[in-house]
């Protein structure tokens, strides 16, 4: 204990007991102050950082367990430990400290290894504690800072393409989220879009939607896996989904896998290309009639390396709608842990028809919020809707 950057503080009206306790303890390498009564301890404890407080119950005027009771009005039982001295061995004054905020108790007369014994453990649970803290800050600043690096990866601004207007919504259920979207120009004419929805939550899988992100999005040049190597035009996306199984096998150790959502529109002929690998089915919403669910289909990516995926085509009009979600939307629970699901949604879209596209995806995403009620969605939200002019 040599070094210790704060005093012990051993309270105890008696002369003899404080000086006979100060000096065994500073012999062990601790730094001790004293006080003779409660009211000179309080004075102690306000102005000086201390390690623990060693405090007698029997004193005149103001006894220990008002000191105990003052002390921790202000300091907390892990910050400042506090063991009571007691003469008595009474069940009902241990449980009468333990109760007022005691860390630990000894009795009299003292056996002093017990007494060392008893004040290092509760400095090296105090210190553990303040190491805890430490470590969950710089942890906190790291994870903050990934969040921020990983939300500059979600589109900061609305893709100016004639033919199309474009909104989006993302709600992680953590700092750093599995979900990961874009949409992106790929050639002369053509949008590409893509939603990633990672298994689990944390860095894990943040790292893996990061990943994907730069590997699909890498400002859709000619290197990127949506572009044709020849043509420089729209890969189609069954091949990008049958390129991502082989680049992306699921980690057995891990069982690490994503979703994947990907389609491709050329805007002049409203003719639109997607798949599914596992992920929820896209809704369409014709400028006439009710939304409907499309077809949706294919195993995850990373389950079989050398499964196909099927891909589905629709033809679109001036007026209709696309939404694309994770499931984390559909999945969202209300306090009888039943699901928002696709009904819903369909509902909700139904509802806000004839509102702007953007307005309409902030009331899809507040109408879930509501419903998941005093708790938030324990998984990631993704929304990205796309109407055609």
């Amino acid at each position: 204990m040599i070094g210790d950057p704060r005093p012990v503080l051993v309270v105890d009206d008696s002369e003899l007991n404080r000086d006979m306790l100060s000096r065994r303890l500073e012999r062990r390498g601790f730094h001790v102050v004293l006080a003779a009564g409660g009211a000179e301890a309080l004075e102690i404890v306000e102005r000086t950082p201390l390690e623990a407080v060693l405090l007698d119950v029997m004193m005149p005027g103001m006894d220990g367990w008002q000191v105990l009771s003052r002390v921790r009005a202000v300091h907390p039982l892990a910050d400042l430990p506090v063991i009571m001295i007691t003469a008595k061995d009474r069940s009902e004054d241990i449980v009468h400290a333990l109760e007022l905020g005691a860390n630990d108790y000894v009795t009299k007369p003292l056996d002093f290894p017990v007494v060392v014994a008893r004040l290092q453990t509760q400095i090296t649970l105090k210190r553990a504690k303040r190491d805890l803290e430490v470590a969950h800050a710089r942890m906190k600043k790291d994870l903050d800072a990934a969040a921020k690096l990983q939300q500059a990866l979600i589109p900061q601004s609305l893709p100016a393409i004639d033919g199309a207007r474009f909104a989006w919504r993302f709600r992680p259920c953590t700092e750093l989220a599995g979900d990961i979207f874009d949409i992106v120009r790929i050639g002369d004419g053509t949008v590409g879009v893509y939603l990633v929805d990672v298994c689990g939550h944390g860095v894990p899988a943040a790292l893996l939607s990061v990943t994907l992100s730069r590997v699909l999005s890498h400002m859709a040049d000619r290197y990127s896996p949506l572009q044709a190597a020849e043509s420089g035009g729209p890969r189609p996306p069954a091949d990008v989904a049958a390129w991502l199984n082989r680049r992306f096998p699921m980690d057995v150790a891990t069982s690490q896998y994503f979703t994947f959502f990907y389609g491709t529109c050329d805007v002049a002929s409203r003719r639109f290309r997607y798949v599914t690998a596992g992920h929820p089915a896209p809704i369409h919403a014709p400028v006439q009639g009710n939304p409907v669910c499309l077809p949706a289909g294919g195993f995850a990516i990373g389950w079989f390396p050398d499964c196909a995926v099927e891909e589905t085509a629709i033809s679109l009009a001036p007026g209709d709608r696309l939404f694309f979600y994770s499931d984390g939307l559909v999945e969202a629970k209300n306090d009888h842990q039943e699901l928002f699901d696709a009904p819903r949604l369909l509902d909700a879209i139904t509802r806000t028809r004839t509102a702007p596209i953007d307005s309409s995806l902030q009331t899809i995403l507040d109408d879930v919020l509501r419903w998941c009620g005093d708790e938030p969605p324990d998984d990631d939200i993704s929304l990205v809707g796309i109407e055609f002019c």
